[in-house]
């Protein structure tokens, strides 16, 4: 099965695409610099995940994904900074179709970028793309309680709240609670 182009969105600051394995040192920097910022946010992870050949594989592995359309993954760059640090991710996992038609969504940013309304911005325009052209209806986004920029980020893009799961990801050491919420696609369309 050949691979689909990158996907490629561009909003008003970002650049928000599929790198390839080419740029996976940037990858890696972005995790590295940001290791103690989203420790308490994400899974505990192994050391191969701060390589350059871990990520290589990585990137290739998610145009393979969005060929068998099973997830989106993305980075984000800003548009202006010439020296392209990755700044974000934004993914679409566990693409489930049949009666569904929906994926989960996890994200994260920079530290020295929070605040800035920059994934917002990346994910607005994300949401878009996923609704319009991979044509999914809903979009299930989780956070733990004490994540109040998510729930504040979530709520603006219009998710709403559907359940509280108890102990449910092991996230930083921990079985942690989490809200659960979801966004669905006013125009679905059924996929091509």
């Amino acid at each position: 099965m050949p691979f689909p182009s990158p996907v490629h969105i561009e909003t008003p600051r970002l650049v928000v695409t599929m790198p390839g394995p080419a740029q996976a040192g940037r990858v890696v920097d972005y995790f590295e610099r940001n290791h103690e910022h989203l420790a308490r946010w994400e899974p505990i992870r192994s050391a191969e995940f701060y390589t350059e050949r871990f990520w290589q594989v990585q990137l290739e592995e998610s145009r393979r994904e969005l060929a068998e359309d099973r997830s989106l993954r993305l980075v984000l760059f800003p548009k202006n900074d010439d020296g392209w640090p990755v700044i974000g991710v934004v993914n679409f996992t566990g693409v489930i179709r049949g009666a569904f038609h929906a994926c989960l969504l996890g994200y994260s940013i920079d530290l020295a970028r929070e605040g800035q309304g920059l994934m917002h911005e990346a994910l607005r325009a994300s949401i878009d793309y996923v609704f319009t052209e991979l044509r999914l209806h809903r979009i299930m986004a989780n956070y733990q309680p004490t994540n109040h920029r998510s729930a504040q980020l979530l709520r603006r893009l219009g998710f709403v709240t559907e359940g509280y799961a108890q102990r449910y990801l092991y996230i930083d050491g921990g079985w942690r609670d989490h809200v659960l919420t979801a966004l669905t696609n006013p125009r679905w369309q059924p996929p091509r």
